[in-house]
């Protein structure tokens, strides 16, 4: 079993800044892509931004040039640094993270149990 410990959220003013962290531990013997997905009351869970292995990166546009991703895979961490924050920001934010726990095994997707972001003044 993989356990996915996530942090950073919170309130914050428009155009502030968050950084959220997740870290994953347990039976862990790689990991592929790790993500940040988030929901809204009412919406359905969207992608924010996602990072390979191999640290390639792709983003949902509505975030591009505002949030970025990052990865220490020695702490089997991913970030996401969010900046200049707007209103329509505001959801829970879950982790996403691929693992094998055994060689040659199947990757398993796991989820975070979320962390709220709200941008309000």
């Amino acid at each position: 079993q993989v356990q996915l410990v996530e942090s950073g959220g919170g309130l914050v003013q428009p155009g502030g800044s968050l950084r959220l962290s997740c870290a994953a531990s347990g039976s862990i013997f790689a990991i592929n892509a790790m993500g940040w997905y988030r929901q809204a009351p009412g919406n359905q869970r969207e992608l924010v931004a996602r990072i390979t292995s191999g640290g390639f990166t792709n983003y949902a546009d509505s975030v591009k040039g505002r949030f970025t991703i990052s990865r220490d895979n020695a702490k089997n961490t991913v970030y996401l640094q969010m900046n200049s924050l707007k209103p329509e920001d505001t959801a829970v934010y879950y982790c996403c993270t691929e693992v094998r726990e055994v060689p040659r095994g199947p990757y398993i997707t796991y989820w975070g149990q979320g962390t709220q972001v709200t941008v309000s003044s």
